[in-house]
């Protein structure tokens, strides 16, 4: 049996709230334990130079010269995370010796999979001399070039947690809602998985548009509006959700254009439908139907969108804390599984989740020394 060791996982999602770093023991296939977790937020000045290397990224031409914007953008979000591993390493009471691995998303700030392109800042070689423990990044890239979607990348994750967890058994929709919205539908032999549609990523905009705040805190703006079905419906007629999964989307494919012209409420209340009828829509290509769906991310803070997913589901949604899982750093700590997996040669993604020919490893290994 393989050995069991400690590793470190960090995830900075597209809703742009911060770092949630988390520890792991696994050996890779099995998840032997959950450590300790922190949430580094991000400070409006970070969060202003990742907004400005996200526009200046879908200016940039494909292998031309990196902006300026977008280094300063890599070097902070690089700094930025060493602190976050500091802080989990004194939370934990651990020293860099006691880590073998630390696996590093980075910032997604373009996703163009049909151009075989993705491109998520970071610097692992800097995060590993600055944090003195071995560093793996670049999950995406490799199944990107053999002409996968990129993402998700949890999938995996998702599936060695259904396999222990007590009380559900397959077929069990796992669904992460972060700035993008994805489901894996792990069932008794098949895992499926695929992006949604949008996530908190309109919600978070519209919100921060009209009231300042980066979210909108408890689902309160979306609970004071009403839903605008004639809004709702152009944006459930968007072309994505025809696509055959697996598929993927860019935090910025679904705006808050159609919403445009209504107060603020109705406008919430809309996109916040909006997210949850996407989620519904992916029934549409699950093999047979799931009695359980599992949420997680920062969308199972806000009210108004579980309300709204279990109107329109109609089966049992559980948070993934109601299963004990760590429903805030699930997809961190499936970096610290991927990245072990990385090292193994173990494939990260599979052709019925990310469309990949065949099952694909991926990730590239900074040495701390």
């Amino acid at each position: 049996m393989a050995e069991i060791a400690k590793v470190i996982g960090l995830m900075s999602g597209t809703s742009l709230d911060g770092i949630d770093a988390a520890v792991l023991e696994t050996d890779g296939e099995r998840v032997a334990r959950s450590g300790a977790a922190v949430m580094l937020p991000y400070d409006a000045e970070t969060r202003a130079v990742l907004r400005a290397a996200l526009d200046e990224a879908q200016r940039v031409d494909m292998g031309g010269a990196i902006p300026q914007a977008i280094r300063e953008a890599e070097r902070m979000v690089t700094e930025r995370h060493a602190e976050a591993v500091k802080a989990l390493l004194a939370k934990a009471n651990l020293t860099p010796r006691d880590v073998s691995l630390v696996g590093f998303h980075g910032q997604t700030i373009l996703h163009r999979p049909q151009k075989r392109w993705t491109w998520q800042i970071g610097d692992g070689a800097l995060l590993a001399r600055l944090t003195g423990i071995d560093v793996v990044n670049d999950f995406r890239s490799a199944d990107v070039k053999a002409g996968g979607e990129g993402a998700p990348l949890v999938p995996l994750f998702h599936r060695a947690l259904v396999g222990e967890a007590k009380g559900i058994k397959p077929p069990v929709v796992v669904v992460n809602i972060g700035g993008v919205a994805n489901v894996t539908y792990v069932g008794a032999e098949a895992v499926l998985a695929f992006d949604t549609g949008p996530g908190n990523a309109p919600i978070d905009d519209w919100a921060h548009r009209h009231t300042g705040k980066p979210v909108d805190e408890d689902g309160a703006l979306a609970k004071r509006g009403r839903v605008d079905e004639a809004a709702l419906d152009r944006m459930l007629a968007h072309a994505f959700f025809d696509r055959t999964p697996p598929k993927s989307l860019d935090r910025l494919d679904f705006t808050a254009k159609e919403v445009e012209g209504l107060s603020a409420e109705d406008g919430a209340a809309t996109l916040t439908a909006f997210t949850a009828a996407s989620l519904a829509r992916a029934r549409e290509h699950f093999p047979e139907p799931a009695t359980t769906w599992v949420i997680c991310g920062g969308g199972r803070h806000n009210p108004a969108l579980m309300d709204q997913l279990r109107k329109r589901l109609n089966v049992e949604v559980l948070s993934a804390d109601e299963l004990g899982w760590r429903g805030d750093f699930i997809e961190a700590e499936a970096f610290a599984y991927l990245a072990m997996r990385s090292v193994k040669g173990l494939p990260l993604s599979l052709p019925t989740t990310t469309n990949v020919p065949q099952a694909m490893t991926g990730g590239k290994l900074h040495r701390s020394k």
